[in-house]
């Protein structure tokens, strides 16, 4: 549920206007809005430590990634000195494999010419020989005059490499070729040394890899001095007078008069106008806030004036994860990888419930592997093991329940939008899109899997288009209102029918699931395990290929599962996710 705010501006006197923020931030409660653009000399040396801070850690992070080891003493020293050799170590390091990248290129370039020197050339010509490289065509070298010697390098393509000698300047019919700036000799030796160098600057830097924790200590303390001066000097100042602004939760309202009474400041509260740009704040059941992780890492808020879609978001995506991955071996080895995980990081993270939410979604791949019988496959198991619901077997059900599913969860929107709009007539025109929905619904069975179509099918094409046109935009004009109407009917209404077919991708990519597994396992059987070398490649093909598809069944749930529930069912609730979270100033833990 998103938690109603209240809009706060807190008057103080201008020379206790750091006291006051210091009192405030120890509240942890107000949303800072700032009043005018925050800039001064201490915020630019706080931007630029961030900046810094960051830049050291992305290169540190990386030294980690490539075994980079520190020596696990640190001694106190100027961290801005650390950070700033770090960072020049790290584009010293990028410069060379750059320059060494390009010699790798010219050496690749000149050695069908073989080793010189280049700097010959200019002093051949100081004696009046001149020397020139070129790329041409066999036939055009024997067009060119007999006083200019040709020396043909290597052929290849009909394309000759050659230089071209002669006494005094002269001009070529083809394009010159630019000399290298050093013989292969010396950009192989330079090629060396840079690598040695690399090696050792990268020696360095891993040394410094124990630095990182520190590191991420100081930039969250900076980034909490960063937000603070920020607020500071983002506040108005009338006169002596300072005045910060923000939103807070409305059950926190009560808090912050007690401190404003102790404090002596001046507070006016209101609700929200339609113009203020206001924070979201989700706050639900311990058990539906699990989705909460999804949505940070997909970062998508809902806008303060949208609905909060976790509940539903959680119960379709559970579903639709179990029927996407499809098979009770693969959720027993993302349950088993869960475990392992909170094992072995949960203790460093506040927040357990990723942890919670992978488990439920692994629970759900197990249990509609068991209802299908799905087990690394299917086809290995039959005749042995039986499945518990046998209609889940045959595909023609499984579509039939995709778009039962995709017409549920879209009506649930609808539904929720006309409990919101009632009593005024508007909520008729949801009403008549939901009876929409189920018309689509049966048109769908009937179109794609040839199911005959119900007699009052013809009712619900009749009364939900009514309704819609009259009542999405009801006006004392008639006409009006049957015009915008039907425009609104127009532009909607194969969209809906569109939206009810897309759930079918469920059916598709969990069943190209369940044939990756059976090809696999079908080719295994092909190679046996006669003997210990068959065995082995046997067991090597149902490695690979369960492997692939317990990688790529995750990347199938968030590219379709996320979709039909942040796209297709928020584009009917009208969700556009225009928020951004509520972030209270506060001090830092």
């Amino acid at each position: 549920m998103i938690v109603r705010m209240r809009k706060a501006n807190i008057i103080m006197q201008a020379k206790d206007a750091e006291a006051a923020l210091e009192s405030m931030r120890s509240l942890g409660l107000l949303h800072i809005e700032h009043t005018q653009l925050p800039q001064g000399a201490q915020i630019t040396r706080l931007l630029e430590d961030v900046s810094l801070l960051h830049q050291a850690i992305n290169t540190l992070e990386e030294a980690k990634e490539k075994g980079g080891r520190g020596d696990g003493y640190i001694e106190k020293c100027d961290w801005h000195l650390v950070a700033r050799h770090i960072t020049e170590l790290n584009k010293r390091i990028t410069h060379l494999r750059e320059f060494s990248l390009g010699l790798k290129k010219n050496i690749e370039e000149w050695r069908p010419w073989g080793d010189f020197d280049p700097k010959e050339i200019p002093a051949l010509r100081e004696k009046n020989i001149y020397l020139k490289l070129c790329q041409a065509p066999q036939e055009g070298l024997e067009k060119l005059p007999p006083q200019i010697c040709v020396k043909k390098i290597s052929v290849s393509g009909g394309i000759a490499r050659c230089v071209l000698i002669g006494k005094g300047d002269f001009s070529l019919p083809f394009k010159e070729l630019e000399p290298p700036k050093m013989s292969l000799t010396q950009m192989h030796l330079r090629v060396s040394e840079d690598a040695k160098l690399i090696a050792s600057l990268e020696k360095d830097l891993h040394k410094h890899v124990d630095y990182l924790p520190n590191f991420y200590r100081l930039i969250r303390g900076i980034e909490n001095e960063l937000e603070f001066w920020q607020a500071l000097k983002g506040m108005g100042e009338y006169g002596g007078l300072a005045c910060l602004k923000g939103y807070l939760p409305y059950d926190a309202e009560g808090i912050l008069l007690r401190r404003a009474k102790e404090e002596k400041w001046a507070v006016l509260t209101a609700e929200p106008s339609e113009e203020d740009n206001v924070p979201t704040l989700i706050r639900n059941p311990r058990w539906v806030s699990v989705i909460q992780p999804l949505f940070k890492v997909l970062e998508i808020v809902p806008g303060y004036r949208e609905l909060d879609i976790s509940l539903w978001f959680l119960l379709f995506f559970s579903v639709f994860f179990g029927m996407l991955i499809g098979d009770a071996g693969y959720g027993v080895i993302y349950l088993t990888l869960t475990y392992w995980a909170q094992k072995k990081f949960g203790a460093r993270l506040k927040e357990k419930s990723i942890f919670i939410l992978f488990y439920i979604l692994s629970s759900c791949a197990i249990i509609w592997g068991l209802l299908t019988a799905s087990f690394f496959g299917q086809e290995w198991l039959s005749g042995i093991v039986k499945p518990l619901v046998p209609a889940l077997r045959n595909d023609k059900n499984i579509q039939q329940l995709c778009f039962l599913l995709g017409a549920a969860h879209l009506t649930i929107a609808h539904l929720w939008r006309a409990i919101l709009k009632f009593p005024a007539l508007l909520f008729l025109a949801d009403i008549g899109w939901a009876i929409i929905l189920w018309a689509a619904f049966f048109m769908a069975r009937f179109l794609v899997l040839a199911e005959p179509l119900p007699g009052f099918v013809v009712w619900l094409l009749v009364g939900g288009p009514f309704l819609v046109v009259f009542f999405s935009n009801p006006q004392k004009n008639i006409l009006k209102t049957f015009g915008s109407g039907l425009g609104a009917l127009l532009l909607n209404l194969m969209n809906n029918f569109t939206d009810i077919v897309s759930y079918i991708r469920i059916f598709a990519v969990g069943l190209a699931g369940v044939a990756v597994a059976d090809s696999f396992n079908q080719m295994a059987a092909g190679v046996g395990f006669r003997n210990i070398i068959l065995g082995f490649f046997a067991s090597l093909i149902l490695i690979v290929g369960h492997l692939l598809n317990v990688a790529l069944g995750p990347l199938s749930v968030l590219v379709h599962g996320v979709r039909l529930n942040v796209l297709e069912f928020c584009m009917h609730l009208d969700v556009k996710w225009s928020g951004f979270s509520y972030r209270p100033l506060k001090e830092n833990a």
